[in-house]
């Protein structure tokens, strides 16, 4: 008997109804595994690896950023993940994903900067259309034409 993985994205099918052995992921009360007949499950999966092993008995691996998991049946596992990153040795699917992070980072790092800089443009802006034009415009502002 074996139990039926799919992983799933919004914008992807990862993993389609791949027929393996056993499951192991994490949620926050810690790691588990699913072999089939397993009772149904629903969970919660922080950012963490999904790994499961084929019929062959390779292990497979994909790193999710947050997902739900769900055993229904004791034979269909379905993974509905935010992110997910495919791969078949740990090791290099751990430096794929610390690449892609630090990708991200340095995306948003730009964006925070560009963002700043629209921000004191448009202050500086508005600071110029405030600006009174000289001290006899600022004088006229203060007294009142009616002053005796």
């Amino acid at each position: 008997m074996t139990l039926s993985l799919t992983i799933s994205t919004p914008m992807a099918v990862l993993v389609d109804g791949a027929e393996v052995q056993s499951v192991r992921a994490e949620d926050l009360s810690g790691s588990f595994g699913i072999l089939p007949g397993h009772t149904d499950l629903l969970t919660v999966l922080p950012a963490s690896v999904v790994r499961w092993r084929l019929a062959d008995g390779a292990m497979r691996y994909c790193a999710i950023r947050g997902a739900v998991f769900a055993v229904s049946h004791g034979r269909e596992v379905a993974v509905a993940c935010r992110e997910g990153v495919l791969g078949d040795d740990l090791e290099r699917l751990e430096a794929t994903v610390h690449a892609e992070r630090e990708q991200e980072a340095d995306v948003d790092r730009r964006a925070r900067v560009e963002q700043m800089r629209l921000h004191a443009q448009a202050v500086r802006q508005l600071m110029r259309f405030l600006r009174p034009q000289g001290p006899s415009a600022m004088a006229r502002q203060v007294q009142p034409e009616d002053a005796p």
